[in-house]
C-alpha cells in the first residue's frame, strides 16, 4: 500500500505509539485498507545523533520549558522526502502543528487535500525552534485557539479533516459537499460557508418530539427552503461571524426574517 495512494501522510512524532488508536476506526481505517491513503509514522528520536537520542534543549534567553531542536526535525523530513523528485516535492506540504499557526478551517483543509503528500510535524514541550517554521515547514498550523500538550492530537485532526475531502473517501462524490463550512459550487444548503442544517431520522416521533412536518411532507422545494432557513438561523445563533462574511441572497434574507417570526 502507498505506491498508488491518493494521499500520503508522514507524521513525525516522539510518541509514535499514540497513533495506534485514532487511525484504526471508521473512514480512516477503510481508506487505508482501500489504499486511498497511506499513513506513515516516524519516530523523531530515530533522527538524533547522540546516545541519549536527545530531541529538546533549554531555550536561549532563559525561560520555562524545553524546546524541540531543529537538527532531528530537519533530518527526519530530509530523510522522509529523500526519494522525491522536484515535481513530487511541489505537491508536498510540510506542516508544523503549533499554537502559533494559521487556524485550520474548511478552506485550509481543502487546500491540503489538493496535495499528494503531507508531512505533519508534531510539536511538543514549550515549542519548536523557530528555524523549523521559517526554513523547513511550508505551513504552520493550529487547530484552535487553545494550547495542547503536543501536536499528536492536532495531527490526527488534520488527517481526518483532509481524508474525508479526498475523492471516493466517503463513498459518494457529494457526501462532503452539503456540510458545515462547505464552499463547494454544488452546495445548496451550506452555500457561502454557513453551518449545516439540522438532520432527523426515524422514528418520526421520539418522547413527544416530532420531526418537522415539512421534512415528511414530500415537497422537495419546501424541504430545500426549510433546510436553508434552519442553516441560516443556526449559523446566526452559533457562529454569527460566519454569517457576517456570507454572501446572502435576497431569498436568504427573507428566510432569516421568516426564522425570526417562528
Amino acid at each position: 500500500m502507498g505506491l498508488h495512494s491518493d494521499m500520503i501522510f508522514d507524521i513525525v512524532t516522539i510518541f509514535p505509539e499514540f497513533f495506534q488508536g485514532p487511525f484504526g476506526h471508521g473512514i480512516i481505517r477503510r481508506t487505508r485498507e482501500d489504499g486511498l491513503i497511506d499513513i506513515r509514522i516516524h519516530d523523531l528520536r530515530n533522527y538524533t545523533t547522540d546516545k541519549h537520542r536527545t530531541v529538546d534543549d533549554r531555550p536561549f534567553g532563559g525561560g520555562e520549558g524545553m524546546v524541540l531542536k531543529p537538527e532531528p526535525l530537519f533530518a527526519a523530513v530530509e530523510s522522509v522526502l529523500s526519494d522525491q523528485t522536484l515535481e513530487k516535492r511541489a505537491q508536498t506540504a510540510i506542516v508544523l502543528l503549533s499554537a502559533q499557526g494559521k487556524l485550520l478551517n474548511h478552506s485550509v483543509a481543502q487546500a491540503l487535500a489538493e496535495q499528494k503528500r503531507l508531512v505533519l510535524l508534531c510539536g511538543r514541550y514549550e515549542g519548536v525552534d523557530e528555524r523549523v517554521a521559517e526554513h523547513l515547514a511550508t505551513l504552520e498550523l493550529s487547530i484552535g485557539d487553545y494550547v495542547l500538550t503536543g501536536g499528536e492530537l492536532a495531527a490526527a485532526v488534520v488527517v481526518d479533516a483532509v481524508t474525508r475531502l479526498l475523492p471516493e473517501a466517503l463513498g459518494h462524490e457529494l457526501s462532503a459537499v452539503e456540510e458545515s463550512f462547505s464552499t463547494h459550487p454544488e452546495a445548496r444548503i451550506t452555500a457561502g460557508g454557513i453551518l449545516d442544517c439540522p438532520h432527523y431520522t426515524r422514528p418520526a416521533e421520539f418522547r413527544d418530539w416530532k420531526v418537522p412536518e415539512t421534512l415528511v411532507g414530500g415537497n422537495h422545494e419546501d424541504v430545500r427552503r426549510w433546510r436553508r432557513r434552519q442553516a441560516l438561523a443556526k449559523t446566526r445563533r452559533n457562529r454569527p461571524d460566519l454569517l457576517e462574511r456570507a454572501a446572502l441572497t435576497e431569498e436568504d434574507r427573507r428566510l432569516l426574517e421568516a426564522a425570526d417570526r417562528d
